[in-house]
């Protein structure tokens, strides 16, 4: 993370997860998409003093253990605090998974790529902060996921019984992108505690 037009010896490395939910809503008489982000993760301390302060989305610290090569990627979070466990294993691929709800990795990347806007609970009641990711060289790949576990989603007071099932997994890498703070949004409902 840096600010736009500072080098890159100023910005700060670390592994973040979020844990998207895709949604609709209506505002000024359209339909928006994007995402519902109930929780996000991070290596940083800092990114978890900032996120909510300097720049959208509260964030909770967790560890990262992260091995990746050129096609083979596995990913495990855990944080004693809250208790999540989250642990994917997935190789590269050429195609989509043939149980996904998407007919094509094309369907997949224009459906991901009008999803950008993000929305993240803050520490206000009723208020929802927005974040957007701006890619200026937008592709995925499609991942053959071999091992994928989340406590958040494996929830059942969250999500009950077959409420919720795992459908791909899309790679982006080495993409040049940007993050903008967007409006938040009030809804009128407390703050739910995770």
């Amino acid at each position: 993370i840096r600010a736009c037009h500072f080098p890159a010896l100023l910005g700060v490395r670390s592994e973040n997860a979020a844990h998207r939910i895709a949604v609709e809503w209506d505002a000024n008489g359209e339909q928006h998409q994007g995402v519902y982000i109930p929780r996000r993760d991070t290596s940083s301390r800092l990114n978890v003093w900032a996120g909510g302060r300097f720049f959208p989305g509260r964030h909770r610290h967790a560890d990262f253990h992260v091995k990746e090569d050129t096609n083979l990627f596995e990913v495990s979070v855990s944080s004693a605090e809250n208790g999540l466990r989250v642990f994917v294993r997935a190789r590269v691929a050429d195609f989509l998974s043939p149980t996904s709800v998407f007919k094509s990795l094309e369907e997949a990347s224009a459906f991901f790529e009008r999803g950008t806007l993000g929305y993240s609970p803050s520490d206000q009641d009723g208020v929802i902060e927005g974040l957007e990711l701006q890619s200026f060289d937008w592709k995925i790949q499609p991942l053959a996921v071999e091992r994928v576990e989340s406590s958040f989603f494996a929830n059942r007071e969250l999500f009950p019984q077959r409420s919720i099932e795992f459908d791909c997994a899309l790679l982006m890498r080495g993409i040049k992108h940007e993050w903008r703070a967007r409006a938040a949004l009030h809804s009128g409902f407390a703050r739910p505690e995770q």
